[in-house]
């Protein structure tokens, strides 16, 4: 008996020098689908997806970073698309990106979203619909985005396979990120499996179990 398609797939393509990942996700049920932080390498991204079959009809952001939305809003205007979010906290980091992208040898170029976003708001792509979740620390605007029937969450640099997003960027702090993983992402109950914006990916059960910064027992101590 064949098993049936999930409602959401997803395809991470590690995109600019800082290895960033891009999550291309698609609805499966209307092929339709977004980039969220696509930070560079735009041929790369629609060439992945052309592969999947996928029509991108939005971009969506976790924050302002470079390697995260550097070229959004160049892929916004080529694919003819709208952008959604971060948090409007991250405007500062937007607006900077030029000049971080020459820092980073990422070309950058700021952008202003058509809809900034907020703790409590939700996002669509094709009939999916995604939970959003303010978790300010790594930048004070970033956003995480869930989907609770996947039991599946884009969470940025909020939080990685065992370690946690910098706080030692302009605007950081390092209580309201811990207050943010806490909060907003062990909630969404330890089967949740995360894509971060580096490295691997885990659930939040193996992170309250092992990681050495926001595990449960490295809380307990603090």
């Amino acid at each position: 008996m064949t098993a049936p398609t999930p409602p959401l797939r997803a395809a991470i393509v590690p995109v600019t020098p800082l290895q960033q990942n891009c999550t291309l996700l698609w609805c499966t049920a209307t092929m339709r689908g977004a980039f969220v932080d696509p930070g560079g390498d735009l041929d790369r991204l629609k060439a992945a997806a052309t592969q999947h079959g996928v029509t991108i009809e939005k971009i969506l952001l976790t924050h302002g970073h470079i390697d995260h939305c550097g070229q959004a809003g160049i892929l916004a205007a080529e694919l003819g698309v709208e952008i959604e979010g971060p948090h409007e906290d991250d405007r500062f980091w937007i607006a900077r990106l030029e000049d971080d992208g020459r820092n980073y040898g990422i070309g950058g170029k700021p952008f202003e979203p058509a809809r900034w976003l907020a703790d409590g708001d939700t996002v669509t792509v094709g009939d999916l619909t995604f939970d959003v979740r303010h978790c300010p620390g790594h930048t004070p605007g970033h956003v995480v985005f869930h989907h609770p029937a996947s039991k599946l969450a884009i969470v940025g640099d909020v939080l990685f396979a065992g370690s946690i997003g910098r706080t030692d960027f302009p605007l950081g702090s390092h209580q309201d990120l811990l207050d943010s993983i806490r909060l907003k992402l062990w909630p969404m109950g330890g089967e949740t499996a995360f894509i971060p914006g580096h490295g691997p990916m885990s659930t939040f059960a193996r992170e309250r179990a092992t990681n050495p910064f926001v595990g449960d027992r490295a809380l307990q101590q603090a």
